[in-house]
């Protein structure tokens, strides 16, 4: 068994309470479409859209990085570092008054798994 399903199944997890959260939000604030301008609504659907926006790439990537045979570790900490950062992304986004450092320190594991990831395929690619 590969490794990255793992981490896989663990963020389809997180979505689909990203999900209930928007779910009960929209539910709470009688809003049927949209945000209706209320910004916990706003909120809770950015919380859920950017994590939509971000971890299908970054899975892909890392998928190509665990084709190319490299070390388990490697896999691991791509897998635990996006999962991390989503979390904390997630909870620091979901707070009132907003928390930015986690929300920092969730785009920056994103985005650190996201370079990390396309240079190992770009330098496997051009260095064989």
């Amino acid at each position: 068994m590969t490794i990255l399903p793992v981490y896989a199944a663990l963020l389809a997890l997180l979505f689909v309470l990203l999900s209930i959260r928007t779910i009960r939000t929209r539910h709470r604030q009688g809003v049927a479409l949209g945000h209706g301008d209320d910004p916990a609504m706003l909120r809770a659907m950015r919380v859920h859209a950017n994590f939509a926006e971000y971890v299908p790439l970054a899975l892909l990537l890392i998928y190509f990085v665990e084709s190319s045979h490299h070390t388990p570790w490697l896999i691991h900490l791509l897998g635990a570092a996006l999962l991390c950062g989503r979390l904390s992304h997630a909870f620091g986004m979901s707070r009132t008054p907003e928390n930015f450092r986690y929300r920092v320190v969730g785009m920056g594991l994103t985005f650190t798994v996201i370079l990390v990831s396309a240079a190992h395929i770009l330098i496997t690619a051009l260095i064989p």
